[in-house]
């Protein structure tokens, strides 16, 4: 969400961070690494020119503390099983300028992952 026009680049930045996320829930499933479903959001995120610009890890698992296993970074060796439920979380931030970070919450299935979030994820400018 934007309160006013958050201006073109911003917008952009918000379709780049929007697409990734999709691709790292579409790539979700059993047996699948964190290290995995972070590189699938960070590739996409380096070829629009923004790599430098997401700068913390993918998401990370929820249960009995906010922030617990399995993790999704660059460094993890944690593995994604049927019924953990993880944020996916990719985000791109621009000194001076702002940033957009889209977080959803994702069942783990044997073969895919089910966002279970149910806010809607076009940007809305109010």
């Amino acid at each position: 969400m934007a309160v006013g026009d958050p201006g073109a680049k911003l917008k952009e930045i918000y379709t780049v961070v929007q697409t990734a996320q999709q691709r790292i829930i579409d790539a979700v499933h059993d047996g699948v690494s964190g290290r995995v479903l972070d590189q699938v959001g960070r590739e996409l995120i380096t070829q629009a020119g923004y790599g430098p610009a997401f700068n913390h890890g993918t998401g990370h698992g929820i249960g009995l503390d906010i922030h617990e296993g399995p993790a999704l970074s660059a460094r993890s060796t944690d593995t994604m099983h049927t019924n953990n439920v993880i944020t996916v979380e990719p985000g791109i931030y621009l000194t001076d300028l702002g940033g957009v970070r889209i977080e959803d919450d994702v069942l783990v299935q044997p073969d895919s992952g089910s966002r279970l979030t149910p806010a809607p994820r076009d940007l809305i400018i109010v």
